[in-house]
């Protein structure tokens, strides 16, 4: 037996020697999964199946770059370099340029960034007449998108606007040579269906085909890999049920609930034996994911003797919530010298970050925000900011570009006279005379706003608050904001977001009675990294991060804030039938903990401004108590509560959600 597969336990050995037909790997969080699937391949290696042969599909750049260092790594002579691993996009684009006229296009094709698909479908409806006000460029592409994964037609183009723009977009594409994300898995699936000769050369290069991350294909990818794979069926594929979180974006649960109607009697090996998490993180886990009806069965199970339970606190609201995760965790890292990296806070929805942060920077708590914007990255926060910025300094252009753009009155900055915008005395003197165009007039009244509240600005004991919102009512940025919204929905979010921020600077200038603006805006500045809020290992600090991007992640000390009815699950999933997912996607973020995990649910949470009544997820009825320290926070802080006052509020909390 190979060195590498004597370290498994028995499941991880099991899965990583059977090499032929249809393999299952169902890897439950935390089991091990990608240490079996390198080590899998290494083995067929080392048995005598050429590398070149064996093919390796993930769904991240990353994932394939770690999965080709380790096989490397793992192989003798240099073999495991020649396995081919990549993204499934990664490997339509080979096979396309390698087949390119096959499918009417010529080699050289070029591939369309996000940006470029903008720019091209912008004119394509400027070419058919249609303005943006009336078909907003990013909703044509995500209609033609998702037609395209779910393999539909967009319509008649005779008889239906979106169908009209999804022709002329597809033929602009071909006869620019370009194709966009969508377009390499579409013709890569008509190319290997359609054309006999291209299927069966890419059947004997490609031999062995292993998928990670099953849960999260799509109904397209699944008929590329069919495509892919003859009989006798050598097709690995690994992944969890219980993970599968992205329906809303397209992926099929059924590819793992059902994959044997797709490669027949396949071998089924179940990884359980979970290498992070304590045995009561895991059962609280396992007694939730047990309510989602049509999983494959599995109960992960850990030799972790930690005894912490699993807390799950209630707070009164959630200004409490995140005081007493910022409290324990400052306590956690000055008391008991854990770095801010052991501690994550995961959460549903992206306005949860807000009140999180704002806890955060009261405590000079260390931060990163993770899979979401920083509230600070706001579309509204960051206008209004730049405003408030060039009050207090004239000189940093960049804000004066977003708040010109931003104004109700904008700026062709093409006509600004060169020179001199920012220089100490733009606030006298600036507008220089002579004739005046129509945008210089809107240089002329931009400067003539900035001089009216520069000086109470910079003034001692001006209220921050009253100037920000005759600041907002003098530009019209609230009608500004209604102009550019597309739907309601989104200008109460705005809406909302001034409000919030508004909020923000009263607690600054309560707790800095003498810092003025220029304190405000350097306590945002000094906390605000810049670099690129998803890739987490470039940052340190407290990770905030939401559910779905937490997927794949581990923390030692792990805090799910607003378990309740509305948030988790989310409002939307009742209406869309996903509670089932939704009950994947608290699953997935229990068991990103590996030593301690608080769930935390409120009585009253602020919306738009107002406090509101809130109901404890549904979901925490669901959960086995047997490892769960169940406490009132609220009570805890005004004077400790027996055990039996504890036992006696979630007894009553109990028969109060069973009547729900």
């Amino acid at each position: 037996m190979s060195g590498f597969t004597g370290t498994l336990n028995p499941q991880q050995r099991q899965a990583a020697t059977h090499i032929h037909g249809p393999l299952l790997i169902l890897a439950g969080a935390g089991t091990g999964k990608t240490r079996v699937v390198t080590a899998r391949v290494a083995f067929m290696i080392n048995e005598g199946i050429k590398a070149e042969h064996i093919l390796a599909v993930t769904f991240t750049n990353k994932a394939a770059a770690e999965m080709r260092e380790r096989v490397k790594d793992m192989c003798r002579d240099g073999q495991g370099k020649k396995v081919i691993v990549g993204t499934f996009h990664a490997f339509c684009a080979k096979l396309l340029r390698e087949f390119a006229e096959h499918v009417g296009y010529k080699k050289n094709f070029v591939i369309y960034s996000a940006a470029e698909q903008v720019s091209l479908i912008k004119r394509v409806l400027k070419g058919l007449l249609i303005k943006e006000e009336t078909m907003d460029p990013q909703k044509a592409l995500a209609r033609i998108s998702k037609a395209k994964n779910n393999g539909e037609e967009v319509g008649d183009p005779t008889m239906d606007l979106y169908a009209a723009v999804a022709e002329k977009y597809a033929n602009e594409m071909r006869a620019l040579n370009v194709m966009d994300f969508d377009d390499l898995l579409c013709l890569g699936v008509k190319l290997l269906e359609e054309n006999g000769v291209v299927r069966a050369t890419l059947h004997q290069r490609h031999r062995y085909v292993t998928v990670d991350e099953f849960q999260d294909t799509n109904s397209l990818q699944m008929r590329l890999l069919r495509a892919l794979v003859p009989a006798p069926y050598n097709v690995c594929v690994v992944g969890d049920d219980d993970q599968s979180i992205y329906g809303w974006r397209g992926a099929e649960i059924t590819n793992i609930t059902e994959f044997e109607n797709f490669f027949p009697n396949p071998t089924v090996v179940k990884l359980e034996e979970n290498y992070r998490s304590t045995t009561a993180i895991l059962h609280t886990a396992n007694s939730l994911i047990k309510h989602n009806v049509g999983r494959r069965e599995k109960q992960l199970w850990s030799r972790n003797a930690n005894i912490d339970p699993v807390r799950l606190v209630v707070v009164e609201d959630d200004a409490e919530e995140a005081e007493m995760i910022a409290k324990e965790i400052e306590a956690g890292f000055y008391n008991n010298k854990e770095p801010w990296e052991s501690y994550a806070v995961l959460f549903r929805t992206n306005d949860q970050s807000r009140i999180l942060e704002q806890a955060f920077r009261a405590k000079k708590i260390t931060y990163r925000v993770v899979g979401a914007r920083s509230f600070f990255d706001r579309r509204e926060v960051k206008d209004i900011l730049s405003y408030l910025t060039i009050l207090h300094n004239p000189h940093p252009q960049s804000e004066f570009l977003r708040s010109t753009d931003a104004c109700f009155r904008p700026v062709d900055m093409k006509t600004a006279p060169d020179g001199t915008l920012f220089i100490c005395d733009m606030y006298r003197g600036i507008i220089q005379e002579g004739n005046w165009t129509k945008e210089g007039s809107a240089v002329r009244s931009f400067t003539e706003l900035i001089c009216k509240y520069a000086s109470s600005a910079s003034a001692q004991g001006t209220d921050l608050v009253t100037l920000t919102e005759a600041l907002i009512k003098e530009v019209e940025y609230m009608e500004y904001l209604q102009k550019m919204a597309k739907k309601p929905e989104e200008y109460n979010a705005w809406e909302n977001g001034l409000s919030l921020f508004l909020t923000q600077i009263a607690n600054f200038q309560e707790n800095n009675k003498t810092e003025g603006l220029g304190g405000f805006i350097d306590s945002v500045t000094l906390n605000d990294e810049r670099e690129d809020k998803d890739d987490i290992e470039k940052k340190k600090g407290v990770c905030l991060i939401t559910l779905h991007a937490s997927k794949g992640l581990e923390f030692p000390i792990v805090y799910l804030p607003g378990i309740e009815q509305g948030i988790m699950p989310h409002k939307r999933s009742f209406e869309e039938g996903r509670v089932d997912e939704e009950r994947r996607l608290f699953y997935v973020g229990i068991t990103r903990a590996r030593q301690k995990l608080t769930m935390s649910f409120v009585r009253f949470r602020t919306k738009w401004g107002q406090k509101q009544s809130s109901l404890p997820s549904a979901f925490l009825n669901e959960l086995d108590r047997t490892h769960v320290d169940e406490m009132d926070y609220t009570m805890h802080m005004k004077e400790t509560p027996s055990q039996e006052e504890n036992t006696n509020f979630f007894a009553n909390l109990k028969a109060m959600m069973a009547k729900e």
